[in-house]
């Protein structure tokens, strides 16, 4: 609290005058109908900004703006309003971001390899690519298997009834061979850098309890052999081009009501990763990294748990979690018992595919890009990348029925939902290797200062023990550029003013937009 209140002091060197001018407003030209199809406006444009100028690209909830570039704003050398400005002050630096994307689950890749070759590559250029009209995705989500949201449960060594392998001479990627391999291919050849994390939802049902694909924990004596069909998986996807940075244990360890899926306690998973999975990937030769829990933020002495055994810090480079339940500050407190872990957001959904009506945006990029990224999440996964105009494929019994995709595919048709705008206003502007830098967050304390009544030739400092600025979170990018995202998640039209080195300028957004700032 007090490293806080000496750097916004020192940031407000340049004196805040309680002026009384009128809030600026930014001139919104070229009014859009929307169309669910609308693609993201423009990418390159912001490396090109001139020095002193911020690029800024709006998502409104209306749907009438669509990550569109709007009119460049000048900064200026005076502070123009009553209220704290967002302070970015680069010379604070947070974590390093791996990237932010979307599961590609066996029903996206499904979907995807549907399509017309042509539609596909247009499809995934506009979702991958870095250049203007992309959307820069650079993270990516693999199921280990099957997830929920594949049409059918499949392991990558299925034995009949009875039959077991424990040599696993009959492994095999087939399955996804057929979608996932040929589409993660396609991807590859258009953003090679991508970020890949993979997540088992079940063993096979061999080496279960209960032989069944839902639930059942992993026999203890077939630790040794499932470990070995991690290590086979990650040398087989390598062998197919596709190199996996990091895998969690299990999705969901706590939850044993998705088909399929496979229940961990903590005590087994510390056994499994210090005793058999952690030494195979070791001996293997294999740089692949381990995630731990891939759970809710509810159960933070789950991987506290495991961490707090020494022979675990070798194998182990952080923690995973989704947000169905608990809180993102979570995220934040296990950096805090231990930050010398990494923390990654693994999973969450985005259901909403009326996003004209929705009015969700400002909603969505606070929850699951702002306070995920404050938190200390080096990414940032949505779950799940592409579906069917119904929500589908997923297995029956236990698969999802309301799990839209970022985009919705139906034949060579793609709908852009809420999910794909969201991570857009990230994915667009913020490339791999961008650390997050302080920008003035809500809780923070402020200094404001202003004109004495009685003398105005004096100064007056005032403290304030919240700035009440807008929820925002800032980076700075490789190539040197300051990005900012602001959600505008009151009920009223916001001027924001934004301090950077002792200049000044104001941005306007409407009630529940979103905005992306980069200079």
């Amino acid at each position: 609290m007090k490293r806080n209140i000496l750097n916004t002091i020192l940031a407000c060197a340049g004196l805040l005058f309680c002026l009384n001018a009128k809030a600026m407003e930014l001139s919104l030209n070229g009014q859009w109908e929307y169309k669910s199809n609308v693609k993201v406006q423009s990418v390159n444009k912001v490396l090109k900004g001139e020095q002193g100028r911020i690029i800024s690209y709006v998502t409104e909830p209306d749907g009438n703006f669509l990550l569109s570039e709007m009119d460049n704003i000048t900064f200026r050398d005076k502070h123009s309003g009553k209220s704290a400005p967002i302070i970015v002050d680069p010379g604070q630096k947070y974590q390093t971001m791996e990237g932010f994307g979307f599961a590609l689950t066996g029903g996206s890749a499904q979907m995807m390899i549907q399509m017309s070759p042509q539609a596909r590559h247009e499809l995934i250029e506009e979702l991958f690519g870095k250049g203007e009209g992309q959307a820069g995705i650079s993270c990516i989500r693999l199921s280990l298997g099957a997830s929920d949201l594949n049409s059918f449960v499949f392991s990558y060594d299925d034995m009949p009834e009875g039959k077991e392998d424990w040599t696993l001479s009959q492994f095999s990627l087939s399955q996804d061979l057929n979608d996932v391999v040929p589409v993660m291919k396609e991807i590859l050849a258009v953003n090679p850098d991508i970020f890949i994390i993979s997540s088992p939802w079940s063993a096979p049902t061999w080496m279960k309890e209960s032989r069944d694909v839902r639930g059942g924990k992993l026999r203890r004596e077939c630790y040794e052999v499932y470990a070995d069909y991690f290590v086979k998986y990650i040398k087989a996807m390598a062998a197919q081009g596709i190199h996996i940075d990091a895998v969690t244990v299990q999705n969901e360890p706590l939850n044993n009501r998705n088909t399929p899926s496979m229940p961990w306690d903590p005590q087994d998973q510390l056994d499994f990763i210090a005793d058999y999975l952690g030494p195979a990937i070791k001996a293997g030769g294999i740089d692949t990294d381990i995630i731990l829990f891939d759970h809710n933020c509810d159960r933070i002495d789950y991987p506290l748990a495991i961490l707090a055994d020494p022979r675990i810090s070798e194998y182990v480079c952080g923690t995973g979690f989704h947000h169905y339940m608990g809180d993102l500050s979570a995220m934040a407190q296990m950096h805090l018992a231990r930050p010398d872990k990494d923390i990654y957001f693994t999973e969450q959904m985005l259901i909403d595919r009326s996003f004209s009506k929705s009015g969700k945006i400002a909603a969505s990029v606070k929850r699951v890009v702002i306070d995920v990224t404050r938190a200390w999440s080096r990414n940032i996964v949505l779950w799940n990348l592409a579906s069917d105009r119904n929500a589908g494929p997923h297995t029956d019994n236990g698969g999802c029925p309301f799990c839209y995709g970022a985009v919705s595919i139906e034949g060579d048709e793609v709908d852009r939902n809420l999910a794909f705008y969201t991570v857009s206003h990230i994915s667009s502007f913020v490339p791999r290797g961008s650390v997050r830098i302080y920008s003035t967050d809500v809780d923070d304390p402020a200094i404001m200062t202003c004109n004495d009544e009685q003398h105005p030739e004096v100064v007056r400092a005032n403290y304030y023990s919240k700035s009440s600025v807008l929820p925002n979170v800032a980076f700075s990018t490789p190539e040197g550029k300051t990005v900012l995202i602001v959600a505008n998640t009151t009920s009223s039209d916001q001027t924001v003013e934004i301090q950077y080195k002792g200049k000044y300028a104001d941005v306007f957004l409407k009630s529940g937009a979103v905005g992306t700032y980069i200079w």
